[in-house]
Parts: C-alpha cells; structure tokens; sequence
C-alpha cells in the first residue's frame, strides 16, 4: 500500500505564490509518474502538471507559465510552485502517483487533497 501525503495549501491573494508538496511512503519500487490534479466546486477533476521518472513534464494549457511540476526522486516527493495565482485557480489539490510496489504490482494512488484558495 501507498500513501501520498500532501501539505502547502491555503489562502493567498491573486498574484500570489504557493508551493505544494505530496510525499509518497510504503513498499514502493518505482514511481513512474507524480501529477497534481484539481477540483473546483462543481467541476470535474482535472489534470495540472505531471512528471514522468524520466523528467518528462506536461502542463494544463491555463497552468502553463505560472505553475513549475518538480520531483525529488530520493525522497519519492513531489512539488508544485505556483506563482501569478488567480481566483480560478481556487480548488482542492490531490497528488497522484502512478508505479510499481516492492511485491512487485502496479499502483495508483491519491492524496487527501489539499485547499488552495485564491482571494482578496
């Protein structure tokens, strides 16, 4: 089993800058890809960044420029520095693993989700 554990959410005013981190524990073998995905009231889940084990990096199109995806790979630990906060970006923010435990079998995994909060 793994677990992904988030914390850096909370209330900033637009323009704002807030950086995110999601540490994953358990029998872990590899990590293919680490992603930070958001939910807005009344929206579906949506993708923001992800990073691949290969350094690969992807972006939603209204994150592009503002949002920077990074991982540390030797402590299985994800980052997400956002900068230029807008009150779109308003949502629940979850980590998202995808790899390989030590049995070995394939996992995904989600976070708890953590609020980000852009508001004056």
């Amino acid at each position: 089993q793994v677990q992904l554990v988030e914390s850096g959410g909370g209330l900033v005013q637009p323009g704002g800058s807030l950086r995110l981190s999601c540490a994953a524990s358990g029998s872990i073998a590899s990590i293919y890809a680490l992603g930070w995905y958001r939910q807005a009231p009344g929206n579906q889940r949506e993708l923001v960044a992800q990073t691949t084990l290969f350094g690969s990096t992807n972006y939603a199109d209204s994150v592009k420029g503002r949002f920077t995806i990074s991982r540390d790979n030797t402590k299985n630990t994800v980052y997400l520095q956002m900068t230029s906060l807008r009150p779109e970006d308003t949502a629940v923010y979850y980590c998202n693993a995808d790899g390989r435990t030590s049995r070995p079998a394939p996992f995904t995994s989600w976070g708890q989700g953590t609020q980000v909060t852009v508001s004056s």
